[in-house]
């Protein structure tokens, strides 16, 4: 069995590519990053090191590395023969690999078995979007006798992988919780053979859970926590004020979420002081700016602010942590970061209700939008 899996960085290594090496596949990892592709391919094996309460390693091998910016003929051929292609090379990425894809199912013998894609992304439907971005790419005529030489899976991804030391090499270290879950209903059959996935029925629950527990919650630390002039993930918690605004936070995304999906509150509340309990993990030294980069994607109308913040508001209800959230993000101002840069410019150049329209996605009529609409005007540019 292979697996072509397009991001060689820590999430590829330490987690999905993981899993695929556990399952018994042989790993394809694709990567414009020149450095990284040579030096997987001048390795034998890397380890995935677990830090918790106890320290395990894990070896992986069987695995090859393709620069899909300088050989993608090579690419493409890998994913005409492979069984599965994942990805973990964030949102805004999917539409660059998308045409390998393609090609590489245009290329892929009638006779072999539907090619698996899942896009492993911290998004909602993300694999939905880039099986749009895929068959953009297949002439019309064409689309119809391909579609049953490709199953796209949407999936539900989760496990902290922190900013790794220059001096790591290859090797990645991670936190020992994961979750992988995969819709059962986009196979007609039975799905990959992968043991540390989980396959449901129904996927929205679990995305959105994880959306607005495990990544609300880690935005609304590292905001505050940036404000708090904290460095790291676990330091800012140990400052009372930032983890009352996050356990704030997620009282209310736990509330929608009991609401929407009729999840057993008493099991929601457990799951939201796991994740409490995950982000405090001193052994993973994440930084405060790397979470909270790309803070205009994440005041985006399907992130992990504005979704649950407007479905409250929807509901009737005033999402008061939430609005205060959005507030501190609106306040990181890291000029290594581009769209952290962007957010400053746009605040000053727009006017509140402007930058809620172009910027969150909500217009006048929308329940949320005027309290949305005094946090940007009363938030210090």
């Amino acid at each position: 069995m292979k697996a072509v899996h397009f991001g060689a960085g820590n999430i590829g290594r330490g987690f999905v590519g993981l899993l695929l090496h556990e399952a018994g596949y042989e790993v394809v990892f694709a990567d414009v990053n020149a450095a990284l592709i040579d030096a997987l391919n001048a390795a034998d094996t890397y380890s995935v090191h677990e830090v918790g309460e106890e320290f395990t390693t894990t070896v992986v091998d069987r695995f090859r590395a393709v620069n899909s910016a300088d050989d993608p003929e090579a690419l493409v051929a890998e994913i005409a023969s492979a069984d599965v292609v994942t990805t973990a090379v964030g949102p805004t990425v999917l539409a660059f690999v998308a045409p390998a894809i393609a090609d590489g199912i245009r290329r892929r013998d009638a006779a072999l078995p539907p090619l698996v894609v899942m896009a492993c992304e911290n998004a909602i439907n993300a694999t939905d979007r880039l099986a749009d971005f895929v068959f953009a790419h297949i002439p019309d005529a064409e689309r119809a006798a391909l579609a049953g030489r490709v199953v796209f899976a949407n999936t539900a991804v989760d496990r902290i992988v922190p900013g790794q030391p220059a001096a790591g090499g290859i090797d990645v270290t991670v936190e020992p919780f994961y979750e992988w879950v995969i819709e059962k209903s986009a196979f007609p059959g039975e799905g990959p053979r992968i043991p540390g996935a989980t396959f449901v029925d129904d996927l929205e629950p679990y995305i959105e859970r994880k959306l607005f527990t495990v990544n609300t919650g880690h935005a609304t630390i590292a905001y505050f926590g940036f404000l708090a002039g904290a460095t790291t993930i676990a330091e800012a918690l140990s400052v009372p004020a930032v983890a009352e605004a996050a356990r704030n936070v997620l009282e209310e995304t736990s509330a929608l979420l009991v609401a929407k999906h009729g999840l057993d509150e008493d099991a929601q509340r457990v799951y939201r002081e796991k994740i409490l309990g995950r982000f405090a993990n001193p052994a993973l030294p994440d930084t405060v700016e790397r979470v909270g980069r790309a803070p205009l994607r994440k005041l985006g109308r399907q992130e992990r602010f504005i979704k649950p913040a407007a479905e409250l508001a929807e509901a009737g209800t005033r999402p008061v942590a939430l609005l205060a959230a959005v507030a501190a993000l609106l306040q990181f101002d890291v000029p290594a970061d581009e769209e952290s840069v962007t957010l400053q410019q746009l605040r000053g150049s727009l006017p509140a209700g402007d930058f809620v329209t172009t910027v969150c996605g909500l217009g006048p009529a929308h329940p949320l939008f005027a309290d949305l609409v005094k946090v940007v005007a009363a938030t210090p540019v």
